[in-house]
């Protein structure tokens, strides 16, 4: 079977002699993904495959609903094994989706299936070999954690977490695998639903200790969580918006229009922009203050489904790209920040492909001549975390800023069994540079071009973050 040798995707001898000699053993440091960290911190052992690998994953999801899945074998009440046997059933026909790459890479590591393809006929055989793997000590969360060289990794959590999972972890000083939480506001913005985000503050309230009564208060609050996320150890923000915002306002407003939605009042659609506008500012200097990295993904169109969003809720696989102004408020945000040099290191995601040389060209307006890579045009996200999308993200960065100073993949994952994407990552800028190599458009310098790849793959996250990492 020539699907998936060692030298898949590699379509080059300078490829090979990259990815196998400079990228193939190189850390991990997954510095944006949603994992649990109650699943590291209880070392949770995972009861079969299904529950490993298809509770929580929406791709997978929606591509068994294309195949004309149940949705009782999707989310439903069918058993593990039913959704299983499902999922195997849809896998032949992801061929030419990435979804097929993932599958078999993650059936190759950590569980050591080789040479065998998920289908009908051999789901049985796969299901019940990885559960027996699935039963030892290496492969509960922090097994295969370890297996796969993860030294750091970053969670999603949103400000009223506790993070005593975090916590938890932090005190176990056996685990050397760096667990640091990322702080997630998205929801102290939400004011598009008066009811869902006085209901917010007032979680808010209770985890910052104190009663929030204007808009002062508000941002008080949010200071406090944020202290506190830093004493656990967090080194970034993350945002999930639509677009920029980027509104004219003056604070008087947004304390009116605090006011106003505090009072229960919905708010016009240029109050609510105006309001996140002011928002992001303030958490943007926030993150600067304490030398954080923001992260802003861009252009996704959510919940787009509203009967399922009702049966299903948020992160179900009804998602998609959005077509929207990007370039103009972006840059209107981070030059407001810029004036004042208080814009923090910043990495940007776009979900729209179209967007790939606007972010590109983007982040060479606000680098800032002190901190190498300031501004990072994020790796292939979301819909975009595939071969092409990577290869596109990779050749706009190339082609309008460095590729050099790239921080390179993350998994953006819900599943221990996603840190293969590192390695399909790493295959495929390899191969791109490789390819460089022998049509003579780049010098064969190996050492070169390998230390180049290491830095990508790890390295230059490892300086950009400057999280210490255990030895």
């Amino acid at each position: 079977m020539r699907f998936l040798t060692k030298n898949f995707l590699l379509h080059n001898k300078t490829a090979r002699i990259l990815y196998h000699e400079y990228a193939k053993d190189m850390p991990i440091f997954d510095y944006h993904c949603h994992i649990s960290p109650a699943d590291i911190a209880n070392n949770t052992r995972f009861r079969n495959l299904t529950h490993i690998w298809l509770a929580g994953d929406h791709y997978k999801w929606r591509a068994m609903r294309t195949c004309g899945v149940d949705e009782r074998l999707i989310t439903g009440d069918a058993t593990d094994w039913e959704k299983f046997e499902a999922w195997a059933a849809t896998v032949p026909s992801t061929i030419r989706n990435p979804l097929y790459h993932w599958t078999h890479l993650e059936l190759k590591r950590p569980f050591g299936l080789k040479d065998v393809l998920l289908s009908p006929s051999t789901a049985q055989m796969i299901y019940e070999f990885c559960n027996e793997l699935l039963v030892e000590e290496d492969f509960r969360a922090r097994g295969i954690m370890k297996q796969m060289n993860v030294k750091v990794v970053c969670t999603t959590d949103d400000p009223v977490d506790t993070l005593e999972y975090h916590q938890q972890i932090r005190n176990d000083k056996s685990f050397k695998i760096k667990v640091l939480p990322a702080f997630r506001p998205d929801k102290a913005m939400a004011v598009e639903s008066p009811e869902s985000f006085n209901a917010y503050l007032g979680k808010l309230e209770a985890a910052a200790g104190m009663e929030i009564t204007n808009y002062v208060s508000l941002l008080e609050a949010i200071q406090k969580r944020h202290d506190f996320f830093h004493q656990m150890g967090c080194r970034l923000s993350d945002h999930g918006l639509e677009t920029a915002y980027a509104e004219d306002y003056t604070e008087q407003a947004i304390n009116k229009i605090f006011d106003k939605i505090r009072g229960g009042a919905d708010l016009t659609p240029l109050e609510i922009q105006k309001f996140k506008s002011a928002m992001m500012v303030e958490f943007g200097r926030m993150d600067h203050a304490k030398g954080w990295t923001q992260q802003l993904h861009l252009g996704a169109l959510r919940n787009n489904n509203s009967r399922m969003f009702k049966q299903l809720g948020p992160d179900t696989g009804f998602d998609s790209i959005l077509d929207v102004e990007v370039a103009r408020p972006l840059a209107k945000l981070l030059n407001r920040l810029d004036e004042t040099e208080q814009l923090p290191k910043t990495i940007l995601y776009n979900l729209n492909p179209a967007h790939n040389e606007v972010l590109a060209t983007m982040i060479g307006n606000f680098q800032d001549g002190r901190t190498p890579g300031k501004m990072q045009f994020g790796s292939g996200w979301w819909f975009l975390d595939q071969k092409d999308g990577m290869e596109k993200q990779m050749n706009a960065l190339s082609n309008m800023g460095l590729l050099s100073q790239f921080i390179g993949m993350l998994t953006d994952s819900r599943s221990f069994l996603s840190y293969p994407r590192h390695e399909y990552f790493r295959r495929i800028l390899c191969n791109l540079i490789g390819a460089d190599v022998e049509n003579g458009e780049i010098p064969a310098d190996i050492d070169y071009l390998g230390e180049m790849v290491q830095d990508i793959c790890y390295n230059n996250a490892v300086k950009y973050f400057g999280i210490d990492i255990p030895k």
